[in-house]
């Protein structure tokens, strides 16, 4: 490929369209380089001169401690693509250390109704709420799903379950107030409950329980004994 042209590289054989067409992971180290530098110089398409950056270290563990000196010593890097290549670095770092946040592990009933009333009691509009755990039980997200009645089709167990499904979540709990301050289920809340605990079992996703939150108390369906 010495000298060659970026537009006549096949069009296949991009790294943009590879990442496309097969995703990021089948890429080689050079080819993801490629896609952040963008552009090549007068002497070497993009891939040319990210294979000319990786052949400047032994691997990436050299590249990742790279200094902004070595990395402009490569002919081709300027100072734009230099300070491109450490920012893309040290994102990579701070993204390995990263965990997913946690808003505490649910032990009883009694933690999550408290948790609960806090934030859904006295509103005058229904909220549907979920809690997504890990499993470990730990509340890994906490999300407002639906504003609105359960007796609305807007509040659909395949929405809920998606949302589940994106936070990589082992269980849910939901729980929505009744704007009536009184937290005794409806028909309508316990046929939710049976659709929810129902889809829960085919995706893998156990239905923990569901809580509903009046004025001053609130109820476990668990406990209630309709799940």
């Amino acid at each position: 490929m010495l000298n060659q042209k970026f537009v006549d590289v096949p069009k296949e054989s991009r790294p943009r369209e590879r990442m496309k067409e097969y995703g990021p992971e089948a890429l080689a180290n050079h080819e993801l380089l490629a896609i952040l530098l963008r552009t090549g110089t007068k002497d070497h398409n993009v891939i040319q001169l990210s294979m000319q950056v990786f052949s400047y270290f032994d691997d990436l563990y050299m590249f990742k401690n790279a200094s902004l000196e070595e990395l402009l010593s490569i002919p081709g890097i300027g100072k734009a693509k230099a300070f491109e290549m450490l920012a893309s670095i040290e994102l990579g770092k701070r993204l390995a250390k990263t965990t997913v946040l946690k808003e505490g592990a649910v032990t009883s009933s009694q933690f999550v109704g408290k948790l609960l009333m806090e934030e859904l009691k006295g509103l005058q509009q229904e909220l549907v709420v979920g809690l997504f755990l890990n499993t470990k039980n730990e509340i890994i997200k906490k999300e407002t799903i639906f504003k609105g009645s359960l007796n609305s089709s807007v509040a659909h167990p395949r929405e809920i379950f998606k949302a589940a499904i994106k936070y990589s979540s082992a269980r849910i709990i939901i729980a929505h107030n009744h704007p009536s301050g009184n937290p005794e289920p409806s028909e309508a809340d316990l046929r939710f409950t049976e659709r929810m605990s129902e889809v829960g079992k085919i995706v893998g996703i156990e239905l923990l329980d569901h809580f509903i939150i009046g004025e001053d108390q609130y109820i476990s369906l668990k406990e209630y004994g309709a799940m």
